[in-house]
């Protein structure tokens, strides 16, 4: 039964995205098509390019900011290899989704002889500033663009009831692990114990780092940057080009829900971006458009230099 989950949730994601594909054809007839796809074509690299180097710029700001994690708890990694780590986990997120965080602490472990679960409990902590991050775009979102977004957010509610089971049966966990591990002195016990203290230490490596306002700095870097590589390309589509940033907020937000529902938001985000979009008078045609454009040049980007880093890595960790 494990394994038929495991499986699941591995087949799962690339299947719902083609039914949103799928989905997305049905919806339009042919001459929308045509019209989708031409404006594809045409669509003016100078924005397309831009929103790549903003996209690099993201993922850069990212490696550097992880350090400000790491230094505290007394590793210095190069920033070749964080860099390198973070695209190659990125890469693994488009074939299976959530995969990449893992992917991310054991290319950097390899490579710099820093504890898995240290490094694990890191990503953790910038994930969660992250997800606060997010957070506060959704309630921004929701006080500037209540009413035009209360349908889309009312059909994507969610289950709050299933989310607090969830905490609450991880808390019990959690102080279940830790109140029978710390009466137990096994060698595999002591190993669990070890690598559960490694994931808090790093966890808590964001309260005791120095560096707090660099760490902010980047963090609203980062989000900036992913913003305008989204925002920028509206100028792409001529019929969305005199939405305001209010405007693209909630597209913004409600489309980044839902890159990890299948692999890399295959299918979904166009169509989720469209829905949205659709709410301030932009016709199907153009909001698709817009949403395969954005999806399609930052999944390239990540191939591209997510492939090169598998290539790199080695080779800037040869032993001279």
């Amino acid at each position: 039964m494990k394994k038929l989950y495991h499986n699941l949730k591995i087949i799962f994601p690339p299947f719902l995205g083609i039914f949103f594909i799928y989905l997305s054809v049905v919806m339009t007839s042919a001459e929308e098509r045509k019209l989708i796809i031409s404006y594809i074509r045409n669509a003016d690299l100078k924005y397309i390019i831009s929103a790549i180097v903003f996209g690099i710029l993201s993922h850069l700001s990212r490696a550097f900011r992880w350090k400000f994690l790491l230094n505290p708890l007394g590793y210095y990694p190069r920033f070749i290899n964080s860099i390198l780590a973070v695209l190659v986990s990125y890469i693994a997120n488009l074939g299976i989704p959530r995969s990449g965080e893992i992917l991310r602490a054991t290319t950097l472990s390899n490579y710099e002889k820093i504890p898995f679960e240290k490094l694990f409990g890191t990503i953790i902590a910038e994930r969660l500033i992250d997800f606060i991050i997010l957070l506060s775009l959704i309630f921004l979102t929701l006080s500037l663009q209540f009413e035009s977004i209360w349908e889309i957010l009312r059909e994507k509610t969610f289950d709050l009831q299933k989310l607090i089971a969830v905490i609450f049966i991880l808390s019990l966990i959690f102080f279940g692990l830790k109140k029978f591990l710390g009466k137990n002195n096994s060698k595999i016990l002591t190993k669990i114990k070890a690598f559960i203290e490694g994931l808090i230490e790093g966890i808590m490596s964001i309260k005791n780092m120095p560096y707090k306002l660099a760490f902010a700095t980047h963090t609203i870097f980062i989000w900036t940057m992913y913003f305008s590589m989204f925002y920028i390309i509206k100028w792409t589509i001529p019929e969305m080009q005199n939405l305001q940033i209010i405007q693209m907020l909630p597209s913004f937000v409600i489309g980044g829900l839902t890159l990890t529902a299948t692999n890399g938001g295959i299918g979904i985000y166009p169509l989720s971006v469209a829905m949205t979009l659709s709410s301030f008078g932009i016709s199907n045609e153009s909001g698709l458009a817009f949403g395969w454009i954005v999806w399609t040049s930052q999944t390239l980007m990540i191939i591209f230099f997510g492939s090169l880093s598998f290539f790199i890595l080695p080779l800037v960790n040869r032993k001279k």
